[in-house]
């Protein structure tokens, strides 16, 4: 611990919300202490050496931006950028007994012959073009209130200024729009998997869960763009901890917190290492984290749904249908058993407690837009990377049990990569890159195994359910913790995490309102 024995602010946890809101806080001349169970900074935005003898730094857990204001970015200085990638998705299926595919990207002339060779006519296209149009107004809209106070449902209904949409993604399950604007099954699906990114929902899912989840997942940047992190998403969190250390914030790594007592004018944060006093704390961990450590009783349980599997291959797949190039399929999100209804079957299977029989996955090659997390002698051989995100792999179906649940992640594993072996004109297997001790560079998370390294609840990456971007209250309250949207039941601890409302994916919104309430009041 440092020598100094109390902080204007005391942040537990060291991911990325947490580091941009040390770094705003010291910014502002406020005494900033960063306090790290583990031994490096970065929670799930790391970049890690997976493999061993390997020069490959893969993003091992979260890996794409959408979220993340450049507000943040130009406010902190950040030594960071991000790449755009020139193909959204390509979704690979079988019709008429022959492989072809949607690939969407390239231009809106190649994106409208894609749909119309896939479908038959433009009418999909047509669509398709009207409801992601709607979104980007969408987007526009709301992406710039997350750095703003947390506005009431009806100021963000006035802000969006268009009924027709706010019905269709805030009152109704998402599925009846789907169904309403689209009549083919795969691009239907293609649709609806932003909904369940890390999200166990139907398309009709009453508590509107899907609904939340599409929202953010179309808003990000005010364009809805999902980008590569140059230098992998650890260069994200390194340039986050190098300016908060910029401005005089001090983090202490290796360092467990272990309970927090306030009298809700100052605080003590006890760790491993003794116990420091603090006028705020800010809490950058799940909800259920941050109740362990004020003694209260924990929240309703949450669970993570999803397979995260890293690969580095040597060289890319050949596809099935030979009219594409890997390099492009593999350059945006390559849909794997995504089709509406596919989906639909997958959760089915899920929910009644036995592993989809056609996991439904989602693939991308993040060495094609940022060849920078490669070796040079990967690059001159060719080597590419691989990450894959399973969807409707929720937490119940894994037991505690380390043998049980090393093997039921391994015939999931199993599943979905040989779901994904019928779309390639070979296996997978055939171009696995090996490491120093002649493993296959392959490696999968579990939402067990997420809770366990990261301390996500049930391995879910929102920290819990993610809530509509607005105040549930007709008034958000009287205190600036309340207006941002970062309260808790401790006047002087706030929620920096993705757990806070306009939390979950990769933004630093959170530790950003979390700041902008410390220095709002004074």
């Amino acid at each position: 611990m440092p020598e100094r024995t109390s902080y204007d602010a005391v942040i537990v946890g060291g991911g990325h919300n947490g580091l941009v809101a040390a770094a705003y806080l010291a910014r502002a001349g406020r005494s900033v202490l960063v306090l790290e169970r583990l031994d490096h900074t970065g929670g799930a935005a790391v970049s890690t050496r997976a493999f061993t003898g390997i020069d490959a730094r893969l993003s091992r857990y979260s890996y794409l931006v959408s979220l993340l204001p450049p507000k943040i970015v130009q406010d902190l200085g950040l030594r960071f950028a991000v790449r755009k990638r020139t193909v959204s998705s390509y979704t690979p299926a079988v019709r008429d007994g022959r492989p072809t595919g949607l690939l969407v990207g390239g231009g809106e002339a190649r994106t409208r012959t894609a749909f119309a060779e896939l479908t038959g006519s433009e009418r999909e296209f047509t669509a398709w073009q009207r409801f992601y149009g709607t979104t980007a107004r969408l987007a526009e809209r709301v992406f710039p209130t997350l750095t703003e106070p947390l506005p009431t449902r009806a100021e963000l209904r006035a802000r969006i200024d268009d009924d027709a949409t706010w019905d269709a993604l805030f009152e109704r399950p998402l599925g009846e729009v789907v169904e309403e604007t689209f009549t083919d099954d795969l691009v239907r699906g293609v649709v609806l998997t932003d909904a369940l990114i890390g999200t166990f929902a139907t398309a009709h899912d009453e508590s509107l869960r899907q609904n939340r989840c599409f929202l953010y997942h179309v808003i990000g940047g005010g364009t809805g763009d999902w980008d590569v992190p140059i230098g992998g998403m650890g260069a994200l969190t390194d340039a986050l901890a190098d300016a908060a250390r910029r401005a005089g914030a001090e983090i202490v790594t290796d360092c467990a917190v272990t309970g927090i007592a306030t009298d809700g004018r100052t605080a003590e944060v006890t760790c491993d290492q003794g116990t420091v006093g603090a006028r705020r704390v800010l809490v950058n961990a799940a909800p259920r984290e941050l109740a362990r450590l004020l003694g209260e009783a924990p929240p309703p349980p949450a669970e993570g749904a999803q397979l995260k599997v890293n690969m580095l291959l040597t060289r890319l797949p050949r596809l099935r249908d030979t009219r594409v190039d890997p390099r492009e399929a593999f350059s945006g999100t390559f849909h794997i058993a995504e089709g509406y209804r596919q989906l639909e079957d997958a959760y089915q299977q899920a929910a009644s407690g036995g592993l989809p029989a056609s996991p439904p996955s989602e693939i991308y090659c993040h060495s094609l837009t940022d060849p920078s997390i490669l070796g040079a002698d990967l690059v001159r051989q060719g080597y590419q990377t691989l990450t894959l995100f399973g969807l409707h792999a929720p937490a119940r179906l894994f037991t505690a049990d380390t043998a049980d649940h090393a093997a039921t992640r391994d015939r999931l594993l199993a599943a979905t990569l040989a779901e994904l072996d019928t779309h390639l004109a070979e296996p997978l297997a055939d171009c696995l890159a090996h490491d120093a001790d002649g493993r296959p560079c392959i490696e999968a998370r579990s939402p067990l195994d997420l809770d366990r390294e990261l301390g996500l609840p049930g391995g879910n990456i929102f920290h819990r359910d993610l809530a509509f971007p607005y105040a549930e209250a007709e008034a958000p309250g009287d205190t600036a913790a309340a207006r941002w949207g970062v309260a808790t039941t401790r006047s002087n601890v706030l929620l920096c995490g993705a757990g806070a409302p306009r939390g979950g994916g990769v933004s630093g919104i959170p530790g950003h309102n979390a700041a902008m309430a410390v220095l709002e009041e004074g």
